[in-house]
């Protein structure tokens, strides 16, 4: 919400920053639990994850500034992924995973499928991802990406079981209970704003009319 203040002057309520807290709060429980559960636990895969939210932050408001000043959908995914593409070359190029992974797809056609699959389920994500940010704005759009990254960690514990915290519920709750409360908020909104719009016409009818009945009028006394 900061980054979208910055970047296309917006203002939020305190409701919204509350529910802002909330999806913070959350993220944070699902840290101290894997920092609870895995005694071999990172800090430097929380560095990553924090400046990747930081990023994900950035992304989606500097991606709706593009819509305002014009670019299409398509202009805005192909020069993004096209960006994307270049620095992760250049890393996995860097760090020896790119010759790596060609060669182990040389080898295996299943895994070079996979591969192609995955690219084309990307795109389709990435399409429905900027309509959103085009439709409803870019902190909407980092809401939804949070809650999905929270949705795949309650997917991750269903299929592939292991140590149970309770601070993930703590956390998934938040972080849901958050983004829905958001979403209810951001669609009584709406609401109001379209009321009021009708109203107003409704204003501008009745006006138009009675500015009508009085030019008939006057024509008729004269």
């Amino acid at each position: 919400m900061f980054i979208a203040t910055l970047i296309n002057k917006k203002s939020f309520s305190t409701l919204e920053y509350i529910c802002a807290l909330f999806v913070c709060l959350g993220l944070v429980m699902f840290a101290a639990a894997d920092w609870k559960l895995a005694p071999d636990f990172n800090p430097i895969g929380l560095i990553l994850v924090s400046l990747s939210v930081c990023a994900d932050s950035v992304l989606p408001n500097a991606q709706e500034r593009l819509f305002k000043l014009g670019s299409s959908r398509l202009e805005v995914t192909m020069y993004t992924n096209l960006f994307t593409l270049i620095a992760m070359t250049v890393t996995t190029f860097i760090s020896g995973d790119l010759v790596g992974v060609i060669q182990h797809a040389m080898l295996d056609r299943t895994l070079a499928l996979y591969m192609a699959v995955f690219t084309a389920i990307s795109y389709i994500a990435i399409s429905f991802y900027m309509l959103i940010i085009k439709k409803f704005g870019g902190v909407i759009a980092v809401l939804l990406g949070t809650a999905r990254k929270a949705m795949t960690l309650v997917l991750s514990f269903l299929l592939f079981p292991k140590p149970f915290s309770w601070l993930y519920v703590y956390g998934a709750t938040l972080i849901l209970g958050g983004v829905l409360l958001a979403s209810l908020y951001k669609r009584l909104k709406n609401n109001e704003s379209t009321s009021h719009v009708m109203q107003n016409e409704e204003m501008k009818l009745m006006i138009k009319s009675s500015d009508e009945e009085n030019l008939k009028s006057s024509e008729v006394t004269m």
